[in-house]
Order: structure tokens, then sequence, then C-alpha cells
């Protein structure tokens, strides 16, 4: 048995050679809006030995749904799991896949529990070619199981806020050493791994329009393994709606492109208007004037909401508010938001209309009188 692991080692070894770090850092899947909050599960037992835990986490396909959390054989003898997560940059959520890598990197300081609290991997460590589990954080029988040890960790962080980055996600950054991790060579998820999102995917149960954030198969025994070890998730904060909007899936938005599909008045640029030319100096000047005019109100009704949208973050932020109460009020952010844009698009629309050449229109002459 040892021999067949070695060579499955060796051979795996060989394809890692040929990919590079940068190949799984990030997909090109972009959402207008975060995901829910992580649901509360118990962790279904250890299958066995060189079995490491993965965490779940919300996947998108045009809505969220749950991936459960399972056990995943290593494809390699020394290789950690580190989670994917979704991070906010450049006006929306990107997905940062994760993957396979002989040191745990960053994962957006998520606390997906069961050793992954926010930096590194608790939960257990390799010595030669065996895994050691962590009984303190991992669910092992250790009867079965030998190689194990008891280190308690102290997990000082209930947060289950899902994403990083963004109004009331989580705010941390990489370390030197886990940007350097990322370089190492990996690999990304293995196909037991894919296949268990497919899985996951054409389950209607587990998207949270309908699980409302508690999915009913939150976690597994094994990849894929739906049915005998499935373990549902034992509380979900509030019931989870999403906002009605769109999102940009494998789109590359130009660069100063306005959108509706803003999340707050921050995310908002500065209005900045050119009046169309009419061939007449002093007509084009009045115009410039007035569409100047236009924008700095605008900008300053944008001044305003952001300062009326940080404040109520401040606010809901020193009264330690449920990660529910924080989800509604990035909701209502986002919707004052888009209605401001909204308004400003029709502003805007209309002077230019009020401004465009009018087009003559012929004369008609008189007949000619008879002779």
């Amino acid at each position: 048995m040892r021999t067949l692991v070695l060579i499955r080692s060796l051979l795996f070894s060989l394809l890692l050679l040929g990919l590079s770090a940068a190949s799984f850092a990030q997909i090109g899947i972009s959402v207008s809006f975060g995901p829910p909050v992580l649901p509360i599960y118990a962790q279904p037992i250890c299958p066995g030995e060189g079995y490491i835990w993965t965490p779940g986490y919300w996947a998108w396909d045009g809505n969220y749904y749950w991936v459960p959390g399972t056990w995943v054989l290593a494809p390699e003898i020394g290789l950690l799991w580190t989670p994917g997560y979704w991070g906010w940059g450049d006006g929306a959520f990107f997905w940062h896949e994760g993957y396979w890598g002989p040191r745990v990197g960053f994962y957006g300081g998520i606390n997906y529990g069961y050793g992954y609290f926010g930096r590194g991997y608790e939960g257990g460590r390799w010595d030669h070619d065996r895994f050691y589990y962590n009984t303190y954080v991992n669910h092992v029988n250790e009867t079965i199981i030998h190689n194990t040890y008891n280190t308690r960790i102290e997990n000082g962080s209930e947060n289950r806020v899902s994403y990083n980055g963004g109004y009331g996600g989580i705010n941390v950054r990489p370390s030197g050493e886990e940007e350097s991790y990322g370089r190492e060579r990996h690999v990304g998820p293995i196909a037991a791994q894919n296949q268990h999102a497919q899985q996951a995917r054409s389950n209607p149960e587990l998207r949270a329009s309908v699980n409302h954030g508690r999915p009913p198969i939150a976690a597994t025994s094994r990849p894929g393994d739906f049915d005998g070890s499935a373990v549902p998730a034992s509380e979900a904060e509030a019931p989870y709606r999403a906002p009605e909007r769109t999102a940009n899936v494998n789109q590359n938005r130009p660069p100063n492109a306005r959108t509706n599909n803003y999340d707050h008045a921050t995310d908002v640029q500065s209005h900045q208007y050119t009046a169309t030319s009419t061939g007449n100096p002093a007509t084009d000047e009045k115009y410039q004037q007035q569409q100047d005019k236009l924008a700095a109100k605008q900008n300053q009704e944008h001044q305003d909401l952001q300062q009326q949208q940080e404040k109520e973050h401040e606010q809901i932020v020193q009264e330690n508010a449920s990660d529910a109460q924080k989800q509604q009020m990035e909701q209502r952010h986002a919707q004052q938001t888009q209605q401001l844009e909204q308004k400003h698009a029709a502003q805007q629309q209309e002077i230019k209309t009020h401004q465009q050449p009018q087009q003559s229109v012929p004369q008609s002459h008189p007949p000619a009188p008879k002779p």
C-alpha cells in the first residue's frame, strides 16, 4: 500500500513541475454583491489516513450555492489545502480559487473553522509520509487512526463573514510569507473536488435562494457522498435574501466604464461631462458650463451619500451588529447608490437632449405669381 502511495506521489510531482502558481490565483468570476455568511455545521468523521479537511464555501453560477465541506485524500504526500475565498476589488467580488501546495497560503482571513481560522492551518501536519491530525479541532476516530495529537487552539474570532474586503468584509491582507507561499508550485482542486462541486451545483436545495443560508447538506465525509455521510447546517443566523442585482461573469470591463452595479457611493467615479460641439464657440461655452454645473451638483450628492453610508458602517461596527444586520445594511447601501446613479444618468441625458443642435426646417417658398 505504501509503495502505491509513493508511486502516485512521484507521478503527481511530475505534473506539479509543469504548473505555475499564477495559474490558480483567480478565475474570471465577479459578482456585484457578497455571498451569505458561513453556516454552522458539525464536521463529519475523517474516513481514513491521508484525508485532509477542505471547508465548505459559497460558489457562484449566476446565483450563490453551497459546496459542502468534505474530507479529501491529499493528491501527494506533503501537500496541504489552501481554501478559496471571495475578495473585493475593482468594484466587485472576485473568486480566488483554492489550491494544493506544500504550505498554506492566503485565504482571505476567512474563519472557515476546523483548523482554518483565518491564517494557516491548525488541523494537522505532515511528518515524513504520514499526516498527523490535531484532534482538538478535527473529528477523528483514534481507534482507527493513531497518528494524532491534541493541541489547544485559541480561536478568538467567531466571525462568519465569508468574504474579504468591501464594506462588512474581513479586513485582512496577506503577509509576505503568505504571498511567497502562493508563488510556490501548486495545483488547483483535483477531480474529486471538481465533481463534488458540480454535484452541489446540480442540487437545487443547496442554492442560497432556496435554503436561505442554511444548506441541508453542509458537509460530507467523502467528496460526492451527499446521502450517507451528509451533515446539515445546524444554524443560519438569519434568512438570506439576495438583492435583485446581476453579476458580471467572465467579463472584462473597460477602464472608467460606468455601470449600474455599484454597491456603495465610494465605488462611483466622479462625474465629468463634455458638451456636444455645435460649431458656435459662445454656445459651446454656455453648454459646457451647464454640464460642469450638473456634474458638480451630482458629485456633491455622491459625497453626501458616501458620508452617510460610512457613518452607518462605523455605527454598526461599534454596536457589534450581527452578520445578518450587516448584510441588510450592505443591500440597502447598494440600492441607495444605484438609485442615485440612475437618477444622475437620467439628468445627464435630459440636459444632453436639450443641448442637441436644432435641425433647420426647410423653408417653403410661396408660389411664384402668375404672369
